[in-house]
C-alpha cells in the first residue's frame, strides 16, 4: 500500500510544489517581509521537508528540527487573514501547476486551507459568526 507522499509523486512533486510556491512568495510585497532570511532557500527546504513528512514521506523534518510545533514556530509573526489569503493564493498557483487528479487536489487543498487557517494569530474577520472583540 502506497503512502499519500508516493501517490502525489514523491520527492519531485513536493520539491516542485514548494519551489513554485516560493517563487510567488519572493515577489509578494505582502508576504516577503515575513521571511527574515534574505535567501528563501532554507524556508523552502523546511516547508518541503514538513510537507513530505506530513504526507508519509521521509521523516527528515523531525530528525533535524524536532516536533513541528507549527503554531509555536509561527507565533513571532503577526499572521492575519490577509496573510493567510496571500499564502493560499501562491500555494493554489503552485498546486495548479501540478495537474493532480481532482480527488488528490481536493485532499491536498483541504489540508493546506486548514493549515493556513490554523496559523492565523491576528484574525481580522468574525469566527463562527461572532466578533472576537465585540463592541462596547
Amino acid at each position: 500500500m502506497s503512502t499519500p507522499y508516493e501517490q502525489f509523486g514523491g520527492e519531485q512533486f513536493f520539491t516542485d510544489l514548494v519551489a513554485d510556491f516560493y517563487r510567488g512568495v519572493a515577489q509578494d510585497p505582502g508576504l516577503r517581509p515575513m521571511y527574515p532570511e534574505q535567501d528563501l532557500g532554507p524556508a523552502e527546504r523546511r516547508l518541503r521537508m514538513f510537507l513530505e513528512q506530513y504526507w508519509g514521506g521521509p521523516k527528515t523534518y523531525s530528525a533535524e528540527r524536532g516536533h513541528p510545533k507549527l503554531r509555536m514556530r509561527h507565533a513571532p509573526f503577526e499572521i492575519t487573514d490577509h496573510h493567510r489569503d496571500l499564502w493560499l493564493k501562491h500555494m493554489r498557483d503552485a498546486l495548479d501547476n501540478r495537474e493532480l487528479p481532482a480527488e488528490q487536489d481536493r485532499v491536498m487543498w483541504d489540508y493546506l486551507v486548514m493549515a493556513a487557517q490554523s496559523m492565523v494569530n491576528q484574525p481580522t474577520t468574525p469566527v463562527r459568526g461572532m466578533l472576537l472583540d465585540p463592541p462596547g
